[in-house]
């Protein structure tokens, strides 16, 4: 069966790729299943500099998800490419680097690190990160300052620039249209939506926490935004992802529009879950008659 899809030039194995974040660099998870069949690595979220995180408590499970406030725990750009990349590229599979600035410049600088880097592949470029210049405002918030970031960014590399976008905002296809313009090759969506929760047990009880909503609870909203950003008809691959747990899952998003997935909050339940649903949906493909899943979408969408 063949899995393999292309998107933004890159030819990817199967459609079935960790959501970053939650995966590490490959590295963490790599004696517990076999990295090298998954569709891609797609990095922790790298800063220009190393961040620590937040404090404890800062993740909370919430009913049929979790609400994370990790804040981009990572030892910075320059370790992440010395250390950590050739461990991600040593699995075989396309690398994808996340990364995430608090101004225009620090995103700038990364593309111009990372596109000197042998085995990357291309960058995930996470726009939901505030603008430390401008109060506070997500970058993905405003169609002007997610502008602003990928152009800089497509001047400063030659890699495929695969945006992630903000699910809190009132329309996605304002902003996508403009990065179309400004230089974006895919997108990858959604991110994590605000979400606030008391902790109810434990040490911290009583202890509010307020962060990134993911989960199975979200996936219904995340089908509609993906749905909308298709119909949209902008010419962009989609890479989708929001509460993926199983191929029914999978199979809904890219009906709905996705091209490929990431899967994110259902690793921390079950790490074999993405190489169960890449054999499921081969299994899936074969017993409906097709021999690639690129034949197979090309039908649902007929």
């Amino acid at each position: 069966m063949d899995l393999s899809i292309t998107i933004a030039g890159i030819k990817f194995p199967n459609p079935i790729m960790p959501a970053s974040g939650t995966f590490g660099f490959g590295d963490e998870v790599s004696d517990i299943i076999d990295v090298s069949k998954l569709g891609a690595v797609v990095t922790k979220g790298t800063t220009l500099y190393p961040k620590s995180g937040n404090d404890l408590p800062r993740i909370l499970e919430v009913r049929a998800g979790i609400i994370n406030f990790i804040g981009l725990q990572n030892p910075g750009a320059a370790a992440v490419i010395e250390k950590k990349i050739p461990i991600a590229r040593s699995f075989g599979i396309p690398v994808i680097a996340n990364i995430s600035g608090g101004s225009v410049d620090e995103y700038a600088a990364m593309a111009k690190m990372f596109n000197e880097v042998v085995g990357v592949s291309a960058l995930e470029v996470n726009i939901s990160c505030p603008n430390v210049k401008s109060g506070g405002v997500a970058f993905g918030q405003d169609p002007d300052l997610a502008s602003e970031v990928v152009s800089a960014v497509r001047a400063a590399t030659l890699l495929p620039l695969i945006v992630k976008l903000t699910p809190n905002v009132t329309n996605l296809t304002p902003i996508a249209t403009a990065l179309v313009k400004a230089g974006a090759n895919a997108f990858s969506l959604v991110n994590t939506f605000k979400a606030r929760a008391r902790i109810r047990g434990g040490p911290h009880k009583g202890q509010w926490i307020e962060g990134g909503l993911s989960g199975p609870c979200i996936m219904p909203q995340a089908l509609r935004l993906v749905s909308d950003l298709y119909k949209a008809k902008l010419g962009l691959p989609i890479i989708g992802m929001g509460g993926i747990s199983c191929l029914d899952d999978v199979l809904d998003f890219i009906e709905s529009g996705a091209d490929a997935v990431q899967i994110g909050t259902a690793n921390f339940a079950d790490w074999a879950t993405m190489p169960r649903i890449i054999d499921e949906l081969a299994a899936f493909l074969q017993s409906q008659g097709f021999v690639a899943f690129e034949e197979w979408k090309k039908k649902i969408r007929a």
